[in-house]
């Protein structure tokens, strides 16, 4: 059955975010000085912006260490869940301090028509950061597509399936810092050709726009496995048909496949046993047929299966 790829270690997750975390602490700290000399709104919005996304890793660590631990009295199907939790609040928190404050100084830049200057630090510094966040980039879109291969996916397609929030919300921030710094780089070079604040103003805003649909959307995702995303169809009819084809079984009255974290399926079934089967029968299918489950995906880590009402 098609089934969610290996967990990367944990060491190599870890890693993704942690090489994310230290380029963004270098760029926004560069962009910051960068924006004080040059006076642009653009550069700023981008400091805003490395400034959010280093907070942003913070709390995908933060997720990545709190959603593997294991089951407790209080939460009896572990916490796996809570990497979704963290994840959310990372999106929003690139929603509130990078894009609200990129398109609050694009706003006050258009009225105040502040003329940049030292255009050539501003350029130095948006290449490094754009070749530091393209490195970071790379190292997401890597994962994310080995895993698109395992499951013979299109990288867009696995990109929205995904379980793991982390490497979802480390590329999507990557590839708006690279947008980001595109259109800063536009910008500041109207900027300088027009004589004019305003293309750094706009240049701004659209940062800030950039930044909240990458978080509207990161949110969204992120809030539909945190309510109890189904597995996808392929992984579901998979399950059914495992069951479904048992000695004893005579129908899948009800299934559902959902995630209980990342890489981490609950399958809970009602199933039709055969009325020949006695209670010992009954138990011996049951078990049968969670071996048949965990023989086929070691990443099923819980299984219900209950009999069907005979009505």
């Amino acid at each position: 059955m098609p089934e969610p790829p290996p967990p990367p270690p944990e060491s190599e997750s870890v890693l993704t975010v942690v090489v994310a975390l230290a380029a963004n602490l270098g760029i926004a700290a560069a962009k910051l000085g960068a924006a004080v000399m040059s006076r642009s709104s653009a550069m700023l919005a981008e400091a805003f912006h490395a400034m959010a996304d280093s907070g942003n890793e913070v709390l995908l660590l933060v997720a990545q260490r709190r959603s593997g631990r294991p089951a407790d009295e209080k939460h009896p199907l572990g916490h796996g869940r809570e990497a979704y939790f963290w994840a959310l609040i990372a999106s929003l928190a690139v929603f509130v301090t990078g894009a609200l404050l990129s398109v609050r100084q694009g706003i006050e830049q258009l009225f105040s028509e502040t003329k940049a200057t030292s255009f050539t630090v501003a350029y130095v510094v948006l290449l490094i950061a754009l070749v530091l966040e393209s490195l970071s980039l790379g190292r997401a879109y890597r994962q994310l597509r080995k895993e698109a291969n395992d499951l013979s996916r299109e990288f867009i397609e696995h990109f929205d399936l995904s379980s793991d929030p982390i490497a979802r919300a480390i590329f999507a921030e990557d590839a708006a810092a690279v947008a980001g710094n595109l259109i800063a780089a536009i910008g500041i070079a109207l900027h300088q050709i027009t004589g004019s604040a305003v293309p750094d103003g706009i240049a701004a805003i659209l940062i800030g726009l950039v930044l909240g649909y990458v978080a509207v959307q990161l949110a969204r995702r992120n809030g539909d496995f945190l309510i109890g995303r189904g597995a996808p169809t392929n992984i579901r009819d998979r399950v059914q048909n495992v069951i479904a084809t048992r000695p004893g079984v005579r129908a899948v009255a009800d299934l559902v496949v959902t995630f209980l974290g990342p890489r981490r399926l609950w399958v809970i079934a009602r199933i039709d046993f055969d009325d020949q089967l006695d209670g010992a029968g009954v138990k011996a299918l049951v078990r049968s047929i969670e071996r048949a489950l965990t023989d086929e995906s070691r990443f099923i880590s819980r299984i219900d299966l209950v009999p069907a009402s005979r009505d």
